[in-house]
């Protein structure tokens, strides 16, 4: 058991941890292998989940030995997924009400993604959320991408607290290593789609953003523990 860090400062992934964009993502990448005669294993979804577009597509690339550059195969897939999003996109669960108790608590709050900075945007304005985030940091805004610990500990910078005092919650294996190796408070939140995914180093693995768990870190209260 651990002692429970006194939190100063949220920060969130989007996509999959926000929104329930991974579906749409999903769908995406299928008819895109599809396409070149291949499948959209686990183990594809695992190496690419997390990642900026181009280090994502060449994973890829090198994994399935692709022949296609990874600037055609982004193209391809960000027209797919468009077309895929379209009717499915909702908030996740126990979003609002979180981002709620971290405002009363006057906690500043981050979104941290490696899509691109247009696109978060978009998603944010279509929800009124843009101004409820103190930072919102993109792909463009860092020279590496997740699971290297750049963007948390540039968030923690700009949020000015120290990054162990930063509660940082993800749904990849790659955005959590980001996050552990940043030195923040590591929280997984698996989707069905990342479920498999290797959330190890986690400080916890909660069940949802409405996790009674992660409002014990946001209040401080209580003590909490890594889960299996």
């Amino acid at each position: 058991m651990a002692e429970l860090p006194k939190i100063e400062a949220v920060a969130f992934d989007c996509d999959g941890l926000m929104f329930n964009t991974e579906e749409s993502f999903n769908v995406a990448g299928r008819e895109l292998l599809r396409r070149r005669g291949h499948e959209l294993t686990p183990g594809v979804l695992r190496l690419m989940m997390g990642r900026r577009a181009v280090e994502a597509f060449e994973a890829m690339i090198s994994h399935l030995n692709l022949t296609d550059p990874p600037d055609v195969l982004q193209t391809e897939y960000e027209q797919l997924f468009r077309e895929a999003l379209e009717g499915r996109l909702k908030i996740m669960p126990g979003l609002l009400d979180l981002l709620a108790m971290i405002e009363r608590r006057g906690l500043p709050k981050a979104v941290c993604t490696s899509s691109e900075r247009p696109y978060l945007e978009r998603i944010l304005g279509r929800f009124d959320l843009t101004t409820r985030f103190e930072a919102t940091l993109t792909a463009e805004d860092v020279t590496h991408g997740k699971p290297h610990p750049e963007i948390y500990l540039a968030a923690a910078e700009r949020l000015g607290v120290r990054p162990e005092r930063m509660l940082v919650l993800e749904d990849s294996e790659n955005g959590t290593k980001a996050a552990v190796a940043a030195g923040a408070v590591a929280v997984s939140v698996p989707h069905e789609h990342s479920a498999s995914q290797d959330f190890a180093s986690a400080w916890l693995i909660a069940d949802g953003l409405a996790d009674p768990r992660v409002t014990a870190l946001v209040e401080g209260k209580g003590s909490c523990f890594v889960t299996a």
